[in-house]
């Protein structure tokens, strides 16, 4: 009994992470926590822990953490290469995880909107309005007069079938279809070079973004604007090769190669998705 009750002890040392030295300095604390809960139950279980769905910011930080880990791993998957809002599938690392292990289904929301054009915001209100939460909902891929595609967690899919039946004014029939339906249209990418002084957020990103200096300071105060899906609020932060630079609206800035030129400027590659 004893050695029994030892063993026992072990196994759930082995399944404790160092959560609070690994939660420190996140900003999706919440999230991050469930995540973690999740990855301990992983370790328990040997079992493949599947993830709700979890915004740009989260998963960037969700995967800068599991970088530090030995015991699992984790894969993400949102239904489509470019999906924003993606799943993750955690294990122990001895076990190998692929993007199908990760369930997801694709909705049909199929309704006239011709004379009542219905938004992404809709779309997602009309979602939330049936009682679901966020978390189990992925991307919506709004197909203008035709309506929209979702992508959501599969045990709802019954339930939202059943309660989905109005987007704005507008009647929608709401039925699961097969993934070789899925209606998405390829991020449109603006390739350029920009020279400056320096490397500061607020001057990279007013050239990649087409605006004003002063104005993208002022995005920046506001909070609008985030580094490798961080907030940040410092006009002066340096930015380096590979850094993702997103505006809420406005779309996303890739950093690319950085040259420094005879003038020691710097010459910075960019490529903009809109």
């Amino acid at each position: 009994m004893r050695e029994r009750e030892t063993c026992c002890k072990l196994v759930f040392v082995a399944a404790m992470l160092p959560k609070e030295a690994l939660l420190k300095s996140v900003d999706n604390l919440a999230a991050l926590t469930r995540v973690l809960d999740q990855a301990e139950q992983a370790i328990r279980t040997w079992e493949v822990i599947t993830t709700d769905f979890l915004s740009p910011p989260e998963l960037a930080e969700a995967q800068e953490i599991f970088q530090r880990l030995t015991e699992v791993h984790l894969i993400v998957w949102g239904g489509y290469p470019q999906a924003e809002r993606q799943r993750a599938a955690i294990a122990r690392t001895e076990i190998p995880l692929e993007p199908t292990e990760i369930p997801l289904t694709l909705l049909s929301i199929a309704g006239n909107f011709l004379f009542d054009t219905a938004t992404h915001r809709d779309f997602l209100g009309s979602l939330l309005g049936t009682g679901i939460v966020r978390d189990k909902v992925g991307d919506i891929i709004v197909l203008g007069e035709r309506g929209a595609q979702a992508i959501v967690v599969p045990e709802l899919v019954e339930f939202l079938a059943a309660s989905l039946n109005q987007v704005r004014s507008v009647p929608v029939q709401t039925r699961p279809i097969e993934w070789s339906e899925l209606r998405i249209r390829a991020p449109k990418k603006k390739e350029m070079t920009t020279v400056e002084a320096s490397l500061r957020l607020d001057a990279v990103a007013s050239a990649g973004f087409g605006m004003s200096r002063s104005k993208m300071v002022t995005l920046i105060n506001t909070g609008d604007v985030r580094v490798n899906w961080k907030p940040m609020k410092h006009a002066s932060h340096p930015l380096k090769a590979g850094d993702l630079v997103a505006i809420r609206g406005k779309g996303r800035l890739e950093i690319g190669d950085i040259m420094i030129t005879k003038k020691e400027r710097y010459r910075v590659s960019l490529t903009r998705y809109v």
